[in-house]
């Protein structure tokens, strides 16, 4: 099988993404519950249907780190794609989705630590933590890197 053919017609899954950013210009990151290596990401998911991209990326702040005590202060005007890579084709995303297509949102966190629920709706963290915008790509699994590369880059002047 040649390197492109794995995908066939999948499309990519529409998606946001968060960089959530505290008062000391640190960058919220959740370690996934789901993954037996240690994996590391900032919030993300699905728009659903009918929703705007910053709806969807309010909801998925308040789903994923239970909270809605941040402001939306810079959006990224290109939609940033991966593939999945080829042992994950047809397993993740329910085999529906090649990979994903993200627009990316920073915000500035208003709150504290008190506010912030990994438990408030289903959990998809199951700790957090605070951390350097240079360390973001050293965390995630390392076929979401060069996504994290390209959003740093854009968000780079707000940390």
């Amino acid at each position: 099988m040649s390197s492109g053919s794995q995908y066939g017609d999948l499309p990519y899954r529409p998606c946001v993404g968060i960089m959530l950013l505290d008062a000391d210009r640190r960058v919220f990151v959740g370690k996934r519950i789901d993954q037996t290596v240690e994996g590391w990401q900032m919030p993300q998911g699905g728009i659903d249907p009918g929703e705007t991209p910053r709806q969807a990326a309010m909801r998925e702040l308040l789903e994923e780190v239970g909270t809605d005590n941040a402001e939306i202060i810079a959006e990224m005007e290109e939609w940033v794609t991966y593939d999945l890579p080829p042992h994950l084709v047809g397993v993740a995303f329910h085999g529906r989705y090649r990979g994903q297509k993200q627009k990316w949102f920073a915000m500035r966190f208003g709150g504290s630590d008190a506010d912030i629920n990994l438990t408030a709706h289903e959990p998809e963290f199951s700790a957090y933590r605070w951390v350097a915008m240079n360390d973001l790509p050293g965390l995630i699994v390392p076929f979401k890197r060069d996504t994290y590369r390209t959003v740093i880059s854009a968000f780079r002047g707000l940390a």
